[in-house]
């Protein structure tokens, strides 16, 4: 039975307990010296599912999940959807303003952290939101400490242990109810909260797994961030319905990751291209025992065909290539093992099963095939519309209903999709969304910065670097380094710039606007010739 048969008409709750009714003592989480099945998975969100009830999280009720990859991420999600609450997952390396600013506009009424990670306290941290934020009423912590809290701070194993055993009354939850709010870059540089259902999330990453043919008896790795529309849908939720195990690693690293494939025959490798790029030039240095992977899908970034072809060749040999947004609940089109050889280097594929999908003109025309135009993207994975924006998630989708991605692609005669371009400016770093506009507000606002324009550069590694370029106020000395300070105390380190090129003037259009594919053409034939 294909996968995407069993979500139908469930929830996320109802397909971890179907799951677990069938097989509760199959792997489903490793994570370092740890595994837990998904009997105990299940068991553990429905206490903690208990405890929170009794605190008064209910149905409808926001849960922010600022944890790395960990155990608990999984478990929280799970014990959410049998709430009826709704997730919010947050990347752990946004900084102080970027957290506030997500944990007021989703209103989030409790938040579930790691104690200490990265050399962060989110215990000091997160209690200082307990007094800024009205919304927010609990912070639960995940660690090993033995400390004192108060009645709005719980430990996450205490809470596991009062809520074993102890039933509540569920609530009627339907699969269009949303379960997620993950935020994502908006036009203008501010996140916006992408609304996802139970349905979004489920079918997509079912119909995604369905395409490299995953079942109980595969071994799943390269979730490396859970935060993420891909880790927590096929990833995650993908791997549930599925019934196989998944590895986890707290935080991406070439050597462990490689270690871990071969220590655990992993037979499936999720990432973006930065991490398969990062683990080839690990294997010229070292060699690891890889023969039990037999596909992966590499997404979430610009990919070119000569990479797919190293990584298949030196890595993950079925690789496939997919397309994902994150207000599609992740993949719009893939790749598939079947594909004749060429669609699988040069394509992304043909869309999943019910995926209706468009290449529109400037003007909203619909175009033929063969024609380059803007993708518009209409089925069972695509958001109900972006958090408390009404405005925002009206103008992303056309008067046929068709969610407009902003990408720029080509359907061939055979139905398969080409990736082309990006018509808005957003830079991909390494997997990341970075806005220019966040950056050059930031940079505005520097004594020494007269005006500022952010583009993106290739890069063989991350897909692409973030370079400021600046024009400084006529006489100030200023640096490339105190730039990048400027940035690190506002912005998510993957915002920082990685290069800072100084003007005396940008290349404007007519209108008095900065040609920024000008801008960036030159500063890649000067970065290309600096190489050797």
């Amino acid at each position: 039975m294909a996968l995407v048969e069993r979500v139908k008409g469930r929830t996320v709750a109802e397909a971890l307990g179907a799951r677990a009714a069938e097989d509760p003592g199959r792997a489903f989480l490793v994570s370092g010296d740890r595994t837990l099945t998904y009997g105990q998975v299940n068991e553990r969100a429905e206490a903690l599912a208990a405890s929170l009830h009794e605190l008064g999280i209910e149905a409808g009720d926001r849960v922010a999940l600022d944890l790395p990859n960990w155990p608990e991420f999984v478990i929280s999600l799970f014990a959410a959807a049998k709430l009826g609450a709704v997730i919010v997952p947050l990347n752990p390396r946004y900084t102080v303003p970027e957290l506030q600013y997500m944990l007021r506009h989703s209103e989030a009424a409790a938040v579930i952290c790691a104690e200490h990670f990265g050399g962060v306290d989110y215990l000091e941290l997160f209690e200082g939101f307990l007094t800024s934020l009205p919304e927010l009423q609990y912070v639960v912590t995940v660690g090993q400490a033995d400390l004192w809290y108060d009645d709005r701070i719980y430990q996450f194993e205490d809470l596991i242990s009062s809520g074993e055993g102890r039933d509540f009354e569920g609530p009627e939850v339907t699969p269009s109810d949303v379960f997620t709010i993950l935020y994502t870059s908006g036009t203008m540089g501010k996140p916006k909260g992408v609304s996802l259902t139970h349905e979004n999330l489920l079918v997509t990453a079912a119909q995604t797994c369905d395409a490299i043919g995953l079942g109980p008896d595969d071994v799943v790795f390269g979730v490396t961030t859970v935060f993420h529309v891909f880790g927590l849908g096929p990833g995650i939720l993908g791997t549930a319905v599925a019934g196989a195990s998944l590895v986890l690693q707290d935080q991406f690293e070439a050597s462990e990751a490689l270690a871990l494939v071969e220590r655990h025959g992993a037979t499936v490798h999720y990432g973006v291209p930065t991490v398969f790029i990062t683990e080839l030039r690990e294997l010229e240095e070292r060699s690891y025992d890889l023969s039990s992977l037999r596909a992966g899908i590499v997404a979430g970034a610009p990919v070119g065909d000569e990479l797919v072809k190293r990584i298949r060749d030196g890595l993950c040999p079925a690789l496939c290539v997919a397309y994902s947004l994150t207000e599609t609940a992740s993949t719009v089109a893939v790749t598939r093992p079947d594909d004749p050889a060429d669609k699988q280097v040069f394509t992304v594929g043909k869309p999943l099963a019910g995926v209706d999908m468009r290449i529109l003109d400037f003007d909203g025309s619909i175009l033929p095939e063969e024609s380059i135009g803007e993708i518009g993207v209409k089925g069972s994975g695509v958001m109900k519309g972006y958090y408390r924006q009404p405005g925002e998630t009206s103008q992303a989708f056309d008067e046929d209903g068709y969610f407009l991605t902003g990408d720029l692609g080509m359907i061939d005669e055979e139905g398969f999709l080409h990736i082309v371009g990006r018509r808005k400016e957003l830079i991909i770093r390494g997997g990341f969304n970075v806005y220019p506009r966040e950056v050059e507000d930031r940079l505005h606002a520097h004594p020494a910065v007269m005006d500022v324009a952010v583009v993106g550069l290739p890069h063989e590694v991350l897909g692409e670097v973030v370079c400021a370029c600046v024009v400084p106020v006529e006489g100030a000395i200023i640096t490339g380094e105190e730039i990048k300070e400027w940035c690190r105390g506002a912005l998510a380190d993957f915002k920082v710039p990685d290069l800072v090129r100084f003007f005396d003037s940008f290349p404007l259009t007519g209108s008095g606007k900065v040609r920024r594919v000008e801008l960036a053409r030159m500063l890649s034939a000067e970065e290309s010739s600096r190489r050797p």
